[in-house]
């Protein structure tokens, strides 16, 4: 078998996975340092909008559900949870990349009960019967919050599915079969 012209480099020249943009032996320094720098967007340029990972948006999920259950406590409101938790989940599904949507979509839910968990362990905390206090304050929490949770999870999904959802699942598949 004669050997392959493709195992390695040209002598003098880099492997084919090494970008040219100064960061090579071969650039002279001061090319190297403007590479370096970042370009500065032009003027009347649009800007891109600023996109959260999956586990940005269930961490802003979390934060804004906990922030609106120490409210609720606080000012009396009930549904000062639930419209954190939905206006939450909007911001975040508005701007967690495409490519994070799925781990998005299923987490919601799942993110408030913790933020309420841990809301309702610190406002039972120093109370007689931690227990008792912390399971009827999540218990009723819950109920009161319950068609916010739905509403929240549903735009979730919703816009989900406008931003490519279904290609996510699709590519999950796809890897899950091997096809991929």
């Amino acid at each position: 078998m004669p050997p392959r012209k493709a195992d390695g480099p040209e002598p003098g020249h880099a492997p084919y996975f090494v970008r040219s943009d100064g960061r090579g032996r071969n650039v002279p320094r001061a090319r190297r340092d403007r590479a370096a720098e970042p370009e500065k967007p032009k003027e009347g340029a649009p800007r891109r909008p600023p996109r959260l990972t999956g586990r940005g948006g269930v961490l802003a999920i979390t934060l804004f559900s906990f922030a609106g259950t120490m409210i609720a406590h606080w000012a009396g409101t009930p549904a000062a949870p639930g419209i954190a938790f939905t206006l939450a989940c909007l911001v975040s599904v508005c701007m967690v990349r495409p490519s994070d949507l799925l781990s998005l979509s299923v987490s919601p839910p799942i993110a408030f009960f913790a933020a309420v968990v841990a809301a309702e362990s610190a406002l039972a905390l120093g109370s007689d019967g931690f227990a008792r206090v912390m399971i009827l304050g999540l218990a009723s929490r819950l109920a009161e919050v319950a068609p916010w949770l739905f509403l929240g999870t549903a735009l979730v999904l919703v816009i989900g599915v406008f931003r490519g959802l279904p290609g996510n699942i699709r590519d999950l598949g796809d890897e899950l079969n091997g096809r991929r």
